[in-house]
């Protein structure tokens, strides 16, 4: 299975990025194990679809799940499309989001939990 977590650096011990569609990087990682492939994310800069854009990079790279501090409804539609799973509220580093979603201890995200353009300092 491989997974996605935004992250704010390339290591498995980089803080999630509480951003999904503006995050430094994307870290795609197998399971089981902890082989990844870190991967900068061209779409941070981006004045509008960040989140569109970056979904559609998950999507691209074959991840079935999607672990990320929060996701708005653009990035979500876009993720669900997919078929990709959306875990939103991860927090600390990517090492322990991985090992919480292994161990079933994270929750599906039933829909987006920030309104649109929130990476871009919008309010929830």
């Amino acid at each position: 299975m491989r997974i996605a977590i935004s992250a704010t650096s390339a290591s498995l011990d980089a803080a999630v990025d509480p951003r999904f569609g503006r995050c430094a990087f994307l870290l795609f990682v197998e399971l089981p194990g902890l082989e990844f492939e870190a991967v900068e994310n061209a779409n941070v800069a981006l004045g509008g679809g960040a989140g569109i854009q970056t979904a559609q990079l998950v999507a691209s790279k074959g991840a079935s799940a999607l672990l990320t501090g929060a996701c708005g409804p653009n990035a979500h539609q876009t993720l669900s499309a997919a078929g990709i799973e959306l875990y939103v509220d991860c927090q600390g580093s990517v090492r322990n989001a991985i090992a919480g979603f292994e161990a079933g201890e994270l929750s599906k995200a039933s829909g987006p939990n920030v309104r649109s353009h929130a990476g871009m300092g919008a309010k929830r």
